[in-house]
């Protein structure tokens, strides 16, 4: 494998993977950033099986396990108590689990792992390609750096770039957001739980463990309450103590978490896309992560489909030249992702509109759908990230299953 010079747009969980990797592997990697002082953006997510995986291949799994917290179920109910959703990692193989993580935590902990050999441009905007010579990058102000045999494109779900690389499909902002913020796990009863309640699918509130993260031994969760994108604003002006009283009627049990949640400041919003592409690449330039294919939150898949992203495309470089080893990369993974795209896509009117009815059959419906024949295995499958295509599964090696099953609390973490 001849090394290349490599630069990478972007420096979310896609762009730092994408370093480490194949930095490893002896090419050379620059990073351009856009934000000054590179960090974070979010509070927490859901490691998956898949996801973890590719951690576990890196060498990262212990740090991560050291801070994430251990989620063995999923359940969500309505205030009245109906179940309406519950999935537990063991319907797949009792070693199993999910880890919650604050995106903090992964951020240091794949930044440290970064090669001191990787050189990160911070604050530098990449427009694209120059026009005259794609193995040169055009940054806003008229700079220019290069020449790189490849440059991989990872700024994220709003990217820049995707229309200059991608044949674009679909590119849309979804009508409902999200607001976020961490809060002290103090004595919540479900540390191994992501626990969501919903009212029709007008509002949806979640707590998810996500651990500590260097610097702040305290464990955390990750709270966020959905609302229209067009609401923010109304949200932002109206009284903060209204709205905790809200949340107290719908979910008393959550409610004293939110007591030092006393301005609004204290919570973000968030906005999600929904992307589809007809191409990854072109020339030079490839797709990873969320620039590639970003899709609503219901199924959690973002920073694990980044992940396998960055490997993947590490994997096809080790075994062909370009510009093959970029067609082959797009895909082995065009394939996996078609499926979530699917059913996010399909999920997101069910806990996220104004289609009472459809959150009615959503109620009475989605867990009897889970008993039937196949059923089960199919939606666990698709929760853990390991469904690949309609009928197949992505590979769990023996061993990781087994440095996973070694994990039972936050802070312990496996060899």
């Amino acid at each position: 494998m001849t090394p290349l010079r490599i630069a990478i747009v972007g420096y979310g969980t896609a762009g730092q993977a994408a370093a480490v990797l194949l930095a490893r592997d002896g090419h050379r990697v620059e990073v351009f950033e856009r934000a000054p002082e590179p960090g974070p953006v979010g509070a927490g997510f859901l490691l998956q099986p898949t996801g973890l995986q590719v951690l576990w291949r890196m060498e990262l799994l212990g740090a991560v396990l050291s801070h994430g917290a251990r989620v063995d179920r999923l359940y969500g109910d309505t205030p009245c108590g109906r179940a309406v959703m519950d999935m537990r990692y063991a319907g797949l193989d009792p070693r199993l689990c999910g880890i919650g993580m604050q995106r903090g935590a992964l951020f240091s902990i794949l930044d440290q792992a970064r090669a001191e050999s990787v050189q990160l441009h911070a604050g530098v905007t990449i427009e694209g390609p120059d026009d005259a010579d794609d193995r040169w990058l055009r940054a806003t102000g008229g700079a220019r750096y290069g020449p790189f045999d490849l440059v991989l494109a990872a700024d994220g779900a709003a990217s820049r770039l995707r229309a200059r690389i991608g044949r674009v499909r679909r590119d849309a902002v979804y009508p409902w957001g999200a607001l976020w913020c961490l809060l002290d796990a103090r004595d919540w009863p479900h540390p191994a739980e992501l626990r969501q309640r919903y009212v029709a699918a007008r509002r949806m509130i979640g707590l998810l463990p996500v651990g500590t993260r260097p610097g702040d031994a305290t464990p955390r969760l990750s709270f966020f309450w959905s609302l229209p994108v067009a609401a923010f604003d109304g949200w932002q002006a109206a009284a903060l103590e209204d709205w905790r009283d809200t949340v107290t009627s719908l979910w008393p049990e959550a409610s004293a978490l939110l007591a030092t949640t006393t301005t609004h400041a204290q919570l973000a919003g968030a906005t999600y896309r929904d992307v589809s592409l007809g191409q990854w690449h072109r020339g030079r330039w490839v797709l990873l992560g969320d620039a590639a294919h970003a899709m609503s939150p219901q199924l959690g898949q973002g920073v694990n489909m980044a992940l396998l992203d960055a490997e993947a495309l590490r994997d096809a470089l080790r075994a062909e030249a370009l510009p093959d080893a970029l067609a082959t990369y797009a895909r082995v993974r065009r394939r996996h992702v078609a499926m979530y795209q699917f059913w996010s896509r399909w999920l997101t009117p069910v806990f996220q509109s104004e289609r009472d009815l459809i959150a009615k059959a959503r109620d009475v419906a989605f867990q009897p759908m889970g008993r039937l024949p196949g059923g089960r295995g199919h939606m666990l499958r698709v929760l853990s990230g390991t469904q690949h295509g309609v009928f197949g599964s992505l590979a769990l090696a023996p061993a990781f299953v087994d440095a996973l099953g070694g994990f039972r609390t936050a802070g312990v973490s496996t060899k």
